[in-house]
């Protein structure tokens, strides 16, 4: 049974109000909500196990310890990873982008290609435009059409033997926008050997993720947009790749053994997990992973879809309002401006009068906004607790901001 207002009770912060008016809380692409059993969890550790990992015979480092390698396996399994210890801990999908975007800097030489979309986050932009600084690489993007769809054929063109990277989002986190990984993963199998990355920073909240029937070789995504604490996140690799690539950062943690003479690195996925971790953040981040499996990942993505569909259908009636990859497949995101009103920050500071966070601005994918011309949009993101009545005040602020700013 999919019962909202259940799940709306165990979100405390949704009870709150924002300038005398309930919060309607729309801006999940960036960060999501945490439930009252995540935050729990955090405040559970640091009372009852505050503790380094790892490294302590006593009995709290020992249950610290326990509990965070539990959490990675729920998240081996959330993945469906082949063996836990291709689950890294990271801050986000940020630092899991640029940590493999580095330790492949030794496999890339001058005139080697990558190849990334037009749908990028900058986070999937700027990594692997260091890596080009590096090493004389050439970055190639795959374009867009005026529906914010790739355009594939371009792949097509693209691989070759000079490719060495593939490294696309799931979802664009501006438009919503699917894109099919599938089959720009078996483009490149077909074509090149070059390693594919997915960054699933906006699939992992709201899809079943299936990392070896992708047959990605890096999947990335971050725990704060699903439910979880921020600094908190995921990388994703291959076993084989894992074990031949360097090590990231060095310091504790990741030796084997440590002289002044030379170093040897830990195994897998100690190699990658130097220094300190957030221990509570990643026990809270297996806490959000158990709260999506309670709710149902097919209730949760049927739920946002009909979110989605609900507020495109309503807010379309509002005359002189566009929205942006209107015709593609797209999930947990609507991003749109109004006609007349050049600055997207405007409508979302009359929204926020109102209690309704929405996200405005270029949203880190300035390339996107200039492609249509734009200087940003008003952006809605969805989650498992919003309604359709949080969507009819968001349209009726739409229609307020339009009568104040027109």
């Amino acid at each position: 049974m999919f019962d909202i207002q259940e799940i709306r009770s165990q979100f405390s912060i949704l009870d709150r109000e924002v300038n005398g008016k309930p919060l309607v809380y729309l801006d999940n692409a960036a960060t999501s909500q945490k439930p009252n059993s995540v935050l729990d969890v955090c405040h559970a550790y640091y009372t009852e196990l505050n503790a380094n990992v790892h490294r302590g015979i006593h009995t709290l480092s020992q249950l610290a310890t326990e509990e965070m390698e539990l959490s990675r396996r729920k998240i081996q399994k959330f993945i469906n990873a082949e063996h836990d210890f291709e689950v890294i801990f990271t801050k986000g999908t940020t630092e899991g982008l640029n940590l493999i975007s580095y330790i492949l800097t030794q496999k890339l030489k001058k005139d080697d290609e990558i190849i990334i979309s037009y749908l990028e986050h900058h986070s999937n932009i700027v990594p692997w435009q260091l890596l080009c600084e590096r090493t004389g690489a050439k970055l190639r993007v795959i374009p867009i059409d005026e529906n914010g769809i790739l355009q594939l054929d371009y792949l097509d063109q693209f691989l070759s033997e000079k490719t060495k990277v593939v490294s696309v989002n799931q979802v664009s986190n501006a438009l919503g926008i699917v894109n099919p990984i599938e089959e720009i993963i078996a483009k490149t199998r077909k074509n090149s050997d070059a390693y594919i990355v997915i960054d699933g920073a906006q699939s992992a909240p709201h899809f079943n993720i299936d990392v070896q029937k992708l047959d990605c070789d890096f999947f990335v995504f971050s725990g704060h947009k699903m439910y979880a604490p921020m600094g908190t996140g995921i990388l994703y690799g291959k076993r084989e790749i894992l074990e031949a690539l360097p090590p990231f950062h060095g310091g504790g943690e990741m030796i084997a053994t440590c002289s002044f003479d030379g170093t040897t690195y830990a195994g897998l996925p100690f190699k990658y997990e130097a220094g300190t971790p957030n221990v509570g953040g990643n026990i809270a981040l297996g806490a959000a992973v158990d709260f999506m499996n309670r709710v149902g990942h097919e209730n949760i993505q049927n739920h946002e879809n009909a979110l989605l569909e609900y507020a495109q259908r309503h807010l379309l009636e509002i005359e002189g309002l566009k929205v942006y990859g209107e015709k593609a497949k797209r999930t947990g995101v609507v991003s749109f401006n109004l006609e007349g009103i050049g600055i997207s920050s405007d409508v979302g500071m009359i929204l926020d009068k109102m209690g309704i966070a929405v996200r405005t601005g270029h949203h880190c994918t300035q390339p996107i906004m200039e492609f249509f011309n734009i200087a940003g949009t008003v952006r809605a993101s969805f989650a498992v607790y919003n309604t359709f009545e949080e969507i009819d005040l968001l349209v009726e602020g739409v229609k307020k901001a339009q009568r104040m700013l027109g």
